[in-house]
């Protein structure tokens, strides 16, 4: 196996990683995750490599803010044109390679001489924002470096085949940027280089954290000290400051909270189509089940990214099967309890701490308009995926 197929392996790789989302809805989420699970389950057994399995945007709830919000659409934004313009690349390409034509030196090749690696790291990075899991970003990060020696090896190759035109063409480009442009940034010895993959990686990390910690402080939260509830949407989040402390005072609710423990509450339309991430409420909220119109929630969930948080199953599910039924559940919602432990909890936030360790209890359906129980169920401690680690927020 050579140097190239190795790190083109790994690039795949780190795509099949990064499409977690695609493929946990799919009839392959049992056969990824017999693999998966077991990684990712002893990165967060051990705090210092827990933070890799957390996220560090909104994945479950309706993003709180505009920045939060700007940043999801950018996400779908940075990931359609990087694959749009990867696949422009490669017809130029493959159609030079069936011609015989020699080396692509026009159309965007004619501006730098990898945009192919520009467009994929540009998918990279909307995919790391998409399904915002740390371990992605740190992955993508492996991945830019991997396209590097591979663009060096290209070149290598290019001017061994062709070292009249590709050499006048590599003096007039540059690699990721124009030649001007790249020349004014880009340190041309190796350990400049390797500095300015440092700054990168320590700004990219740095930008992570930043907006696990923007995104933790904007969450609409609900908290009494010992109980902290979060609403999937903004309007949830009003009618969950009214009536929370109301529902903890229904006697089968109260009953199976211990004074002094901490909980986290997730106040949920009761067909929100993505709480088997929360706790294993049924197997109809185990979205790999579900087998058919994976590739239309997936298109749904890049071009539409909030309607299938605010909309419940309802709009995503009834879609499918082409049928929009009313539903009388109106004032209904679920409430997932989740004992908290393994953390100093001294505010609402600490609730969402990476060394946090939540573990599911048990859910209630509450008529909120009448603070009526409707149903209460145990749950067991694990999530519609098993132990896999999932989002937090």
């Amino acid at each position: 196996m050579n140097r190239k197929t190795i790190l083109s392996s790994a690039i795949v790789l780190y795509f099949i990683i990064g499409f977690e989302i695609l493929i946990m809805i799919s009839p392959f989420a049992g056969l990824f995750y017999s693999v998966f699970t077991p990684f990712l389950f002893q990165l967060s057994k051990h705090a210092a490599t827990r933070w890799l399995a957390a996220f560090f945007l909104p994945h479950m709830v309706v993003p709180p803010d505009s920045f939060l919000r700007f940043i999801r659409i950018m996400g779908s934004i940075l990931f359609v044109a990087g694959i749009a313009v990867f696949l422009v690349c490669a017809f130029q390409v493959y159609a030079s390679k069936f011609l015989k034509k020699g080396a692509v030196l026009r159309g965007l090749y004619s501006f730098i001489r990898h945009p192919q690696y520009v467009a994929l790291g540009s998918a990279g990075l909307g995919l790391s924002i998409l399904w915002p899991r740390i371990l992605t970003v740190v992955l993508w990060l492996v991945m830019i470096a991997l396209y590097y020696m591979l663009s060096k090896d290209e070149e290598r190759r290019m001017l061994k085949s062709y070292p009249e035109t590709y050499g006048a063409y590599m003096e007039k480009t540059g690699m990721f940027l124009p030649g001007k442009l790249e020349r004014k940034l880009s340190p041309s010895t190796v350990v400049g280089k390797l500095a300015l993959f440092a700054l990168i990686c320590t700004f990219t990390l740095g930008s992570v954290f930043f907006l696990r910690d923007y995104t933790v402080r904007h969450l609409p939260l609900w908290t009494n000290g010992e109980i902290t509830s979060i609403s999937i949407t903004n309007e949830d989040a009003q009618r969950m400051e009214h009536r929370m402390n109301d529902i903890l005072s229904i006697e089968d609710i109260r009953a199976r909270l211990k004074p002094g423990d901490k909980y986290l509450v997730y106040f949920i339309p009761t067909d929100y189509i993505m709480q088997g991430l929360i706790a294993d409420t049924g197997t109809e909220w185990r979205l790999y089940t579900r087998r058919h119109f994976t590739i239309t929630r997936f298109l749904h969930w890049i071009f539409h990214p909030f309607s299938h948080l605010a909309g419940g199953s309802g709009h995503i599910h009834d879609y499918a099967q082409g049928a929009m039924e009313m539903r009388d559940n109106t004032m209904v919602r679920r409430l997932i309890f989740l004992s908290v432990s393994d953390t100093t909890v001294g505010s609402p936030y600490d609730f969402f701490s990476i060394n946090t360790i939540r573990t599911p209890l048990f859910m209630a359906d509450v008529d909120i308009h009448n603070v009526k129980l409707v149903q209460i169920k145990e749950l067991s401690q694990e999530t519609g995926w098993g132990k896999l680690p999932t989002p937090d927020f």
